[in-house]
């Protein structure tokens, strides 16, 4: 094998690990970002989370309650109710399920009920489908706002 081919070789080797390298990470990352629910209700920062993606509350557009910031008052757990709805964490458990689509959990404080949810991406917009038993299912649209 002469040298020509041997570059070669390892520069297509080289460039096949870069390239596989920085798709996987901006896979992940593309869903990375602020995102408004399109009633403007919530905002949340999705962001990655280990080997998935998480989502936390940003923004609110009612964050207080008599002057007091709004509390996760609807949670099972009673030592929870009293903890502040804006920073907390709305989903959890996305693991990547395909071309844009994680599937995990989604806690919904307007209920204190986990469900189980898939998000999909398409671009500027985002689908949440929280589901209970895989038939009762109801899906919420994100915007990109930042």
């Amino acid at each position: 094998m002469g040298k020509t081919m041997i570059r070669t070789r390892r520069l297509l080797t080289i460039l096949g690990i870069t390239m596989t390298l920085s798709t996987g990470g901006a896979l992940a990352s593309d869903v990375d970002g602020i995102w408004a629910l399109k009633s403007g209700k919530i905002t949340v920062r999705v962001s990655e989370c280990g080997d998935g993606i998480c989502a936390v509350i940003v923004g609110m557009r009612e964050p207080e309650v008599n002057g007091k910031p709004k509390v996760d008052k609807e949670n099972p757990d009673p030592a929870l109710r009293k903890r502040p709805i804006m920073g907390l964490s709305i989903l959890s458990g996305m693991r990547r399920s395909g071309d844009g689509e994680w599937t995990g959990y989604l806690y919904n404080p307007d209920d204190g009920n986990t469900y189980s949810a898939t998000l999909r991406q398409r671009g500027e917009i985002i689908k949440v489908e929280g589901c209970v038993g895989g038939i009762l299912c109801k899906t919420k649209t994100f915007v990109r706002a930042n």
